[in-house]
């Protein structure tokens, strides 16, 4: 946004409280002139007049200043394999990507549709990873206790083959992911539940 359209957004934003530029120095504790100034496109509020203003006008510093959409490819691809935190502990690969979006929402261009898509599709894994480690609890249990027969030893087996692939499958979409992302394409997770509508 330049100075002429930044002017303008304050005038309005004083004229739709009823304000004077008096009355909205006062209230913001700046003085007349950097108020007349900033509505005159000679100057742009920031860190403590932009944060005073938006109190006075009981709006955010974003709604004040549109900041500017960045492409940023290193970025997306950077917040693609912040979801391989899974690696660590499930959980990771939902939480890293979730505090990094909302850190930077809004500000990246098509960060919002990604993070969405990695979002549905961890949260649809991390799901079906503890289905598995509940089975395996369970087959264990039963097993311990003889409950069940040896067939039991070969389900397990399975469910601990699968949940090998589901890592592997994980790893490797995170990875294809963001060379999509670095050649300029669109992230393409799956399978997933949206949970996350778009």
């Amino acid at each position: 946004m330049n100075n002429k359209d930044l002017a303008q957004k304050i005038r309005v934003l004083r004229n739709r409280k009823g304000y004077s530029q008096e009355e909205l120095a006062e209230k913001t504790g700046l003085s007349l002139r950097t108020i007349q100034r900033i509505e005159n496109g000679e100057t742009e509020p920031r860190g403590d007049s932009l944060k005073r203003l938006a109190i006075t006008f009981e709006v955010s510093p974003d709604e004040i200043v549109d900041w500017t959409i960045q492409e940023d490819k290193g970025f997306l691809v950077a917040f693609n394999l912040s979801a391989l935190a899974f690696l660590f502990f499930p959980i990771l690969g939902i939480l890293v990507p979730l505090i990094i979006w909302i850190s930077k929402k809004d500000k990246i261009r098509n960060l919002n549709e990604m993070a969405k898509d990695l979002l549905n599709f961890q949260i649809t894994w991390t799901i079906c990873f503890f289905i598995g480690y509940i089975s395996i609890i369970m087959g264990t249990v039963l097993r311990i206790f003889h409950f069940t027969s040896g067939m039991t030893t070969l389900m397990l087996f399975f469910i601990m083959l699968l949940w090998g692939i589901m890592y592997l499958f994980n790893l490797i979409l995170v990875i294809v992911n963001a060379i999509r992302v670095n050649n300029g394409k669109m992230v393409n997770y799956f399978p997933k539940i949206m949970f996350l509508k778009k």
